[in-house]
Order: structure tokens, then C-alpha cells, then sequence
């Protein structure tokens, strides 16, 4: 059977070096986190079209991105609304720790000056209010921060010679501490 998706193999990083009015006439793939941080996926586009995503391994698509399939189509990335924790505290030393205490567990971050956002996890909300930080769920654009090692999300291959499962309780020995 012949595969009859729209084949989109380029990105272009916040469609620089395309004109505005291009981009703004575009078709739009809304996406979640999770799709976005994948280099490979089947999507539809905002008018209907069926795609085949084939990125380069470790590409992850932000907001603002643009595409191009093999036939010339242009596509506008958007991060789709999904489900999140919004973190908010009373004072920034607060809302600092707690970013702090999330990156040491290798958590998928979008950092703020006043909200931290990051994946629903009960064990992390748990962790989050009895620091004594607001912790609400929400519906929102999910944009993490791509690390210091340039990595985008929870894939763990950070430079400094470990890696880890997904399910990891920090009971590992590495060089750097954990709290």
C-alpha cells in the first residue's frame, strides 16, 4: 500500500530568513511537547493534510518553527495548549528554589520570572507544596527550556558521562551532587 502523507523532512528554527506574510499564510501543526520532542511522527495540519515527520534523530520543534515537506509546503509550528503544573510562589527566592530543586531531578522546565511550568507529575506537585509553593493545574503552550548541553527535553544525554532511565529515583553515583 502506498503511503499517500505529505513527507516533511526540513526544518527552519523560528522560520528565519522566511518572510512574515509566508509564515503568517502557512498551514499550522499544533502540537504538544511531547510530539514536538520527537523527530519522528504522523500529524495533521490545520487544513487537513495527513504528514509523515521525518527530522534529523534528537531534532525537537519549538514554537515558531517552520517546516517544509518535500513537495515545497510550508507549515507553521504552534505548541498546542495541554496539560501542565503552573509553580508560583510568594517571593523569588522561592520560586528559585524551586526551580532548583526541579533541574536536580532533570525535570522538564519552562522557567518564567513569576511561573515555573512543567509536565503533571503528582510526586513533583507533592515535592512543590510542601516547600510551600503554589501548585496549580492548568491548559497551556508547554515550551521547556533546551538545557545547558543543548538537549531539549527528558533525554538524559547530558555530557557528563551517565544516562538514566525514565522512571529514576536518584539512587545513582555520578559526578555531580543531588539533594
Amino acid at each position: 500500500m502506498h503511503d499517500t502523507r505529505l513527507q516533511v523532512d526540513k526544518r527552519i528554527p523560528g522560520g528565519r530568513g522566511l518572510a512574515r506574510t509566508l509564515l503568517e499564510r502557512a498551514a499550522v501543526l499544533c502540537l504538544d511537547w511531547n510530539t514536538r520532542s520527537r523527530s519522528r511522527f504522523g500529524a495533521r495540519d490545520s487544513q487537513g493534510r495527513d504528514l509523515a515527520v521525518f527530522l534529523p534523530r534528537g531534532s525537537v520543534l519549538r514554537d515558531g518553527d517552520a517546516l517544509v515537506a518535500a513537495d515545497g509546503t510550508l507549515l507553521r509550528v504552534q505548541a498546542a495548549a495541554q496539560p501542565v503544573l503552573q509553580v508560583r510562589a510568594h517571593d523569588a527566592w522561592s520560586l528559585l528554589r524551586a526551580a532548583y530543586h526541579l533541574g536536580n531531578r532533570h525535570v522538564p522546565l519552562q522557567i518564567a520570572t513569576d511561573v515555573l511550568q512543567l509536565e503533571p507529575d503528582p510526586v513533583m506537585a507533592d515535592m512543590l507544596r510542601r516547600m510551600g509553593v503554589e501548585v496549580r493545574e492548568a491548559l497551556a503552550a508547554f515550551e521547556p527550556e533546551a538545557g545547558a548541553y543543548g538537549g531539549a527535553h527528558s533525554g538524559h544525554g547530558h555530557g557528563h558521562g551517565h544516562g538514566h532511565g525514565h522512571g529514576h529515583g536518584h539512587g545513582h553515583e555520578h559526578g555531580h551532587g543531588h539533594d
